[in-house]
């Protein structure tokens, strides 16, 4: 009895030693992302990280095979919190461009970033060139700014400057100013919150189109795997689309591969 109970012992230990390691824990990957970018990432009164980015990073984690420890994390510095080793993974509304690439290492896309020119219902606005003769406003030292300015002139009569999107959007519904252009995803989730306010989007191939990417420490390609993994697969599953029509609208966009 006793050998039969070490020879069934000795099977169990060699069928656990024997199981693949894809059935390990899944790795808890710390995540940094700001508390200030709504609808991106803002904290709650109760100072819960919420928003889109929250929303994706824990989806691309459960379909990539990764947990989420989220750690609210201030812009200023959010990057060197990769080379310190204090993070493993950033998302925060974060620009994909070839400077931060030095830095960093960036997923396949999941956002894209475009600017967009939004006007009342009626207005006959079919792109940049027809801001000219009409009071713009843009949000103070943004993309959206330096392309008016590009248009207009920075020291343009025409151009005015807002402390933020919220300030901006409610001058163009009071008749204050006759377009703006800002951010399309901020855009989005004020029109969502504020059905009330009927506004129209035009877009014009001028702006240079940009998109946000999750970010890890250069030369981490097991976590950038995982991530890339995760988000192809919600997006193939609609789970990505789910989360961007609760955040904006149903024009879901449709992202490259990387």
């Amino acid at each position: 009895m006793t050998k039969r109970l070490v020879l069934a012992a000795a099977c169990i230990l060699t069928t656990f030693a024997a199981l693949p390691a894809a059935q390990a824990a899944d790795p808890t990957y710390t995540v940094g992302a700001g508390g200030t970018y709504r609808p991106f990432e803002f904290e709650t009164p109760q100072k819960e990280l919420v928003g889109f980015d929250i929303d994706v990073i824990k989806a691309v984690g459960k379909a990539g095979g990764f947990n989420v420890k989220l750690v609210s994390t201030p812009w200023e510095g959010i990057f060197a919190t990769l080379d310190q080793g204090d993070r493993d993974i950033i998302i925060s509304g974060i620009t994909i461009t070839d400077k931060r690439r030095e830095m960093v290492d960036f997923s396949a896309p999941y956002f894209p970033a475009d600017q967009v020119i939004i006007t009342a219902p009626g207005a006959k606005v079919a792109g940049l060139a027809d801001l000219k003769k009409l009071q713009v406003g843009v949000v103070n030292s943004s993309t959206g700014d330096i392309a008016v300015s590009e248009e207009l002139g920075r020291a343009s009569t025409s151009i005015r400057r807002f402390d933020n999107t919220p300030l901006m959007l409610e001058e163009l519904y009071r008749g204050g100013v006759d377009a703006a252009v800002g951010d399309v995803g901020v855009i989005k989730f004020y029109i969502k919150s504020h059905p009330e306010k009927p506004f129209k989007l035009v877009y014009d191939n001028k702006f240079k189109r940009q998109y946000f990417g999750i970010a890890v420490k250069k030369g981490n390609k097991v976590a950038l795997d995982k991530i890339n993994t995760g988000l192809k697969k919600i997006v193939a599953d609609g789970t990505y689309a789910k989360i961007y029509k609760q955040w904006f609208d149903a024009d879901v966009p449709t992202l490259p591969q990387q």
